[in-house]
């Protein structure tokens, strides 16, 4: 009987022990990157690709579209574990390779003149190491670009049935027009242990001069979705605001795109999840306004650009909403506007593109 009892608790001491260890390596490992970051701005492809007369003239059109790609996991009939579904890793590498190059063969079919991606793995055990990246310039060629990590966990070992591992992603803000200079700016984020599976939030700042002497300044964002309360998200608007009308009021334009994480439609939504939080337009500040509300067309903006992961996407009962888009400043005039409608496809967001004018 004592040895029956030596052996259980011995059993109990290499789990404690094992417990114990893990939670010291993760906790140990965590990091966030320091806050005003520069960025490397980079050139794509060899000098043919690139439009050396191409340049920011106010009163002429540009298209800008936005991105979150997914990590190119997810299909119709994927269903993600921290929304209430089932899996934490693409399919298999070639699904998640095709994903990417579905993606870019979509943003090189509509030869936007500057995109904004989110969720773009750099490596990572859920994307089968695949760098998705390296895989993406395949497809932008004659573009400058500049990334900002937003994610780099230790091995996490939940969910037990398919560990999420250890991933490393980032914002990728891609333009036609050389950039300047770039800037990462992090987000306030959670304090509590759901800080393991939220990002390294952030967001980046790319100005592109323009021919009157003035920037363009794309804004590129993602802000919280797993551990945000009330506060952390009020948190988040007030940073990225500051830094906007800091840039608006030195005369520059100023579009922020990405993945809000917050409904972006005026008004509440019926049967809305708890996470759609309706997005505080009282909170915007003077100078700015919503770009899906200068849509011309309510047909452009039917369709809802994030899906729900929870289950495998179902066209007659899966909740949808518009969590992607656009804000904008005063001085930047919106021509068009439409949430694109893939059906996604190829990830859990559709994308958003948007023709602007500077004045």
């Amino acid at each position: 009987m004592k040895k029956i009892v030596k052996r259980i608790l011995l059993v109990l001491l290499v789990v404690i022990l094992l417990f114990g260890g893990y939670a010291a390596y993760v906790f140990g490992t965590y990091y966030r990157l320091p806050d005003k970051l520069t960025l490397e701005v980079k050139r794509n492809g060899a000098n043919s690709y690139f439009d050396e007369d191409f340049s920011l003239v106010p009163g002429e059109a540009y298209f800008i579209m936005t991105y979150n790609i997914g990590f190119g996991a997810y299909r119709k009939d994927y269903s993600f574990f921290m929304d209430g579904g089932k899996s934490s890793w693409g399919k298999d590498e070639e699904s998640v390779i095709a994903g990417i190059c579905g993606m870019g063969e979509i943003i090189n079919d509509v030869n936007p003149d500057f995109v904004l991606l989110q969720e773009v793995d750099l490596d990572g055990t859920r994307s089968y190491h695949v760098d998705q990246l390296a895989l993406l310039n395949q497809f932008m060629k004659g573009y400058y670009y500049d990334f900002a990590q937003d994610y780099d966990s230790p091995f996490l070992f939940f969910p037990p049935w398919e560990p999420h591992g250890a991933n490393k992603s980032a914002l990728v803000t891609y333009s036609r027009e050389e950039i300047s200079d770039a800037m990462r700016r992090s987000l306030p984020i959670s304090e509590s242990v759901s800080k393991l599976v939220d990002l390294d939030r952030c967001y980046s700042i790319s100005r592109i001069p323009t021919e009157n002497g003035r920037y363009l300044c794309l804004y590129n964002v993602h802000t919280s979705a797993y551990g945000g309360s009330d506060e952390i998200r009020q948190a988040q608007l007030a940073t990225l605001y500051e830094d906007m009308v800091f840039d608006y009021k030195k005369g520059n334009y100023v579009i922020c795109g990405g993945d809000f994480n917050h409904n972006l439609r005026e008004g509440q939504q019926e049967n809305a999840p708890e996470w759609a939080y309706p997005f505080p337009r009282e909170s915007l500040p003077e100078g700015f306004h919503m770009g899906i509300d200068s849509a011309k067309d309510e047909e452009d903006v039917v369709h809802n650009t994030c899906r729900s992961a929870e289950t495998p996407y179902d066209e007659d009962t899966t909740y949808t909403v518009t969590l992607d888009g656009f804000i904008v400043s005063n001085n930047v005039d919106v021509n068009y506007y439409q949430h694109m409608d893939w059906g996604y496809e190829l990830s859990d967001h559709d994308p958003v593109l948007m023709q602007f004018i500077l004045e």
